[in-house]
């Protein structure tokens, strides 16, 4: 089965990165900048068709695609060769990638709430036996929790993570009655699940589940409310990411947290396996619900494609961004311009960079693969 899931990855991988470069392609196109090739896959060509000025392949490894632009690492004398266009039509082409994997993810995440009829709001319906933090100077039924030590709330889920990052002392801010209620150092224990008999309920580890003893209202979906939902998964995942390397810049996180091509492999296996047993636990079609869980791990992937290829790192669309803003303040004081093959030394030394840190995050994965 894992190897299903390494051609689901593959097929992934190149979908969005052609996805990508064909937001640079119609950008380019749209602000006159000339394209010598259009690309999807990689390797050597096994067809080919001139169209114009353009040359639009298809490659023999589908792992992706590139638009090669004239003028885009090296000086040209075309009048539309990339370097030689004004500064706010390059900043459109550079973005314009990024901005096409986020409209995937969110186009994914609008088919897949489609069909949903119902959805927990964070609008709290009542409390656990034991919960202590309710009453007029803590939480109450009715409450619509907003924020979370600063962080704003979208979605039910949203309340679990940063519930889960805040400790057992938070910041909330609620509307009650349509007012907002700012709630200090508001004390949230965990509390351990019984069931109806007082046993401890128990996870698939064996261990006692922990809640914060809120119960949530669960209210029925309209369409309006589906496209919300859709809108607010895409926004939280981009959250996610900021979180995720704030994290990783704090130390709060490794290298042996960041996954890589092997991770992401083990992970889509995880979403598939766990998506195959529930369904078949439920008596639900599997086959579908393993489709609609890789569908949002793949959404998922998309909108972290779109916010990291907008790092201000050499070789990455937000690396050549900044060389733009840079050449720009340089071009105010100097009246002159940073020559492009500068760029394309600049972007070398990134590609370098990132291979290198590919190979050690794969390195990591295959040792947590491994247990080690």
């Amino acid at each position: 089965m894992i190897i299903v899931y390494i051609l689901i990855a593959i097929l992934m991988f190149g979908l969005l990165i052609a996805v990508h470069e064909l937001g640079h392609f119609v950008a380019a196109k749209a602000v006159g900048v000339k394209v010598n090739e259009f690309a999807i896959g990689m390797g050597p060509r096994i067809l080919h068709r001139q169209k114009g000025e353009t040359e639009y392949t298809i490659r023999l490894f589908p792992i992706g695609g590139f638009c090669a632009m004239e003028g885009e690492e090296e000086d040209s004398g075309d009048p539309r060769a990339f370097g030689n266009k004004h500064t706010w039509q390059r900043l459109i082409v550079l973005a314009a990638g990024a901005f096409m994997n986020f409209v995937s993810g969110v186009v994914i995440f609008v088919i897949l709430f489609s069909g949903t009829t119902s959805y927990v709001s964070p609008v709290i319906a009542g409390f656990m036996d034991g919960f202590a933090a309710q009453g007029e100077d803590g939480l109450m039924a009715g409450d619509r929790i907003v924020e979370v030590d600063g962080h704003a709330i979208y979605l039910q889920e949203d309340i679990s993570l940063f519930f889960n990052r805040a400790g057992e002392v938070m910041d909330i801010t609620v509307v009650r009655d349509g007012e907002r209620v700012e709630l200090e150092d508001l004390s949230m224990p965990w509390l351990a699940m019984v069931d109806e008999n007082g046993n401890p309920v128990l996870d698939g580890n064996g261990n006692q589940v922990l809640k914060r003893g809120i119960n949530f209202t669960i209210k029925e979906a309209n369409v309006f409310d589906r496209l919300r939902l859709a809108w607010y998964n895409s926004i939280d995942t981009i959250r996610l990411v900021w979180v995720s390397l704030g994290d990783l810049f704090t130390g709060t996180v490794g290298l042996r947290d960041m996954s890589g091509a092997v991770g992401i492999v083990t992970m889509m296996s995880d979403v598939g396996t766990q998506a195959q047993e529930a369904a078949q636990a439920t008596g639900q079609n599997w086959v579908a619900a393993v489709a609609s869980s890789i569908a949002y791990f793949v959404a998922f992937i998309a909108i972290n494609l779109a916010v990291m290829n907008l790092l201000p790192i050499p070789a990455l669309d937000g690396g050549q961004i900044l060389f733009l803003i840079v050449d720009k303040i340089y071009n105010l004081f100097s009246k002159r311009h940073i020559p492009q093959k500068y760029l394309g030394y600049i972007n070398a030394a990134g590609f370098i960079f990132l291979i290198g840190l590919m190979i050690l995050v794969a390195c990591s994965d295959v040792l947590k693969l491994f247990g080690k």
